[in-house]
């Protein structure tokens, strides 16, 4: 069952509805940044980092439907208001079910929702999970990932470097509700990724990410999700797969892109609207 909820009485913004849709048995809460005009629109559904938060992603949402592109972002199973546990494979259970809510009859005839121009991007931890979710579903084509995180060498780091995985348990211990906005099991959560590493790693996804329509953006500054270890090895070994139409963006920025966000949005915005014609 889908709802739909009141638009947020905060005044931060006038166009994001408060929306709720099942993923898996449980509700999700999320808000949807409904572009302006005659329509149909092109729609992205964009992922939130790990935690994530309750608004928007880096502004892109708001900004892209400011542009005439409506965008949907919501909360993973386990995480706020969000039910159910957290976890990667229900991550990609619950991309699964934002892509169903874009095309319920109710929500796409609601949003104006091109159904045949439906785009996936996410940032950080979304970012990866996006391009892992992307590499087996040939349904869609074109994805964005902001300094998305290659899970693979994720679990390669936290397994060689004992002091990267003090730090990783550390934050998770921290995220573990009730004292954080996350209901999992801590840093045992961590097991799931280091006994199913090759399902996220994107570099052994790169034979069926090939055939797909990607703009990868990274930042020079990026500690966390690093253009040496993530980002460029991706970007080749989806080139060596023959890929045609892939595009690598990098800004002088960390990984908070605050300094950039601006451009950002509008990069992606441009991109969304050259697939959109092409399409």
């Amino acid at each position: 069952m889908n709802h739909l909820e009141r638009a947020p009485a905060n005044g931060q913004t006038d166009n994001a509805i408060d929306v709720t849709f099942n993923s898996h048995g449980f509700l999700l809460k999320g808000k949807f940044y409904v572009a302006r005009g005659e329509g149909p629109f092109p729609t992205l559904i964009l992922l939130q980092g790990f935690p994530g938060n309750e608004q928007d992603v880096l502004g892109v949402g708001q900004k892209n439907s400011e542009a005439g592109i409506n965008a949907l972002t919501f909360n993973y199973s386990g995480t706020y208001r969000s039910e159910g546990e957290f976890g990667l494979e229900n991550t990609l259970r619950d991309i699964d079910a934002a892509y169903q809510y874009v095309h319920h009859r109710e929500i796409f005839t609601r949003f104006k929702v091109d159904t045949t121009k439906i785009y996936l991007g996410g940032y950080s931890y979304g970012g990866g999970m996006a391009l892992t979710y992307m590499a087996n579903h040939p349904e869609m084509r074109g994805v964005i990932s902001i300094a998305g995180t290659d899970h693979g060498e994720l679990a390669r780091e936290y397994s060689r470097n004992a002091s990267f995985a003090k730090a990783i348990d550390s934050i998770f211990e921290e995220l573990k509700a009730p004292k954080g906005p996350v209901r999992f099991e801590g840093k045992e959560a961590f097991k799931e990724l280091l006994d199913s590493a090759d399902t996220y790693d994107l570099r052994r996804s790169a034979p069926s990410l090939a055939n797909r329509d990607i703009l990868l953006i990274g930042g020079l500054d990026d500690g966390d999700v690093t253009i040496e270890n993530h980002l460029l090895p991706l970007y080749r070994a989806i080139r060596k797969e023959g890929a045609q139409s892939l595009q690598f963006i990098v800004y002088q920025t960390d990984h908070s892109f605050k300094n950039v966000r601006d451009q950002l949005a509008e990069q992606i915005i441009d991109w969304i609207r050259s697939q959109s014609k092409g399409s």
